[in-house]
């Protein structure tokens, strides 16, 4: 478990995604620990949401029981990791082609990698806002301002998954052989930097490239794909999100694993946002 925890580690830190490692185009990680962790991590972040009711005092007018709430920590715990899992294999398809639109040679699998890693990032940053969720579920009573906390947290967390991905993807086009750089982007002029070096006087000191960090301009094209994708791959993971609800539970609902499907994420935010504010 130590050593998934480490490659995990190794992604957030940017060691995994070094240019030098991504040669021939290829993103090459172990996905079976990560997919581990993925599933541990997720299901943690569950918990601190399904844990709402468990952390105050249900009301007089609440229709969930204790052992109700106990029921959807469980089960949130239990749908957060499917969550993610199904909104890997639905958008994994849409971005192997638009890879292949922009030109690059990124096979499924890198592919399948690259987002099991961005998935491990977007779950390891949720995992750790998950203390944060729990000191507000301890702090208030409003089902309405838990969830918009959690809309929040969610996307703080799809934020930087994402750009963790368009990062990637721009170190991956820049390792791509030369010919193929020649004839997909226009040339630049050379710049020298010269880097400090050590107090020795002999070796550059090179700064730490963080996995986030641009390296070089990303091609305009490949910048709109990937850009365009990133939308579609938030659009459905919210609406997953909606589909595999509830992950909070309102004291005033009985539990159900599944709600019966009506309106959307974002009518259901709106609707949030009216009953905090009125």
């Amino acid at each position: 478990m130590l050593k998934w925890l480490k490659q995990l580690d190794q992604i957030l830190r940017g060691e995994a995604t070094k240019p030098a490692l991504l040669k021939d185009s290829q993103f090459d990680i172990p996905i079976a620990g990560l997919c581990l962790c993925l599933v541990i991590l997720s299901a943690f972040f569950g918990a601190c949401i399904g844990s709402f009711n468990l952390l105050h005092p249900l009301d007089k007018d609440a229709v969930l029981t204790l052992k109700d709430a106990w029921m959807q920590t469980l089960a949130s715990a239990m749908k957060m990791p499917l969550l993610f899992t199904l909104t890997l294999l639905i958008t994994l398809p849409s971005l192997y082609v638009f890879n292949a639109l922009n030109g690059s040679r990124l096979s499924l699998m890198s592919v399948l990698r690259l987002l099991v890693a961005t998935l491990g990032v977007l779950v390891a940053v949720l995992a750790s806002l998950g203390p944060i969720v729990i000191f507000f579920s301890l702090c208030t009573t409003s089902y309405s301002f838990m969830q918009l906390l959690n809309v929040a947290v969610c996307t703080v967390g799809g934020t930087l998954g994402l750009a963790f991905l368009l990062r990637t993807l721009n170190r991956l086009i820049l390792a791509q052989p030369q010919e193929t750089l020649i004839m997909s982007t226009p040339r630049v002029p050379e710049i020298t930097i010269s880097l400090p070096t050590s107090p020795d006087g002999k070796s550059p000191i090179k700064p730490p490239i963080g996995p986030l960090e641009h390296i070089a301009p990303t091609d305009r094209k490949a910048k709109s794909i990937f850009r365009v994708w990133t939308i579609v791959f938030a659009l459905v993971g919210a609406q997953m999100s909606w589909v595999l609800r509830p992950f909070i539970g309102s004291p005033h609902l009985p539990f159900e694993w599944l709600r019966h499907r009506e309106g959307n994420f974002f009518m259901a935010v709106l609707q949030a946002l009216q009953t905090m504010f009125s």
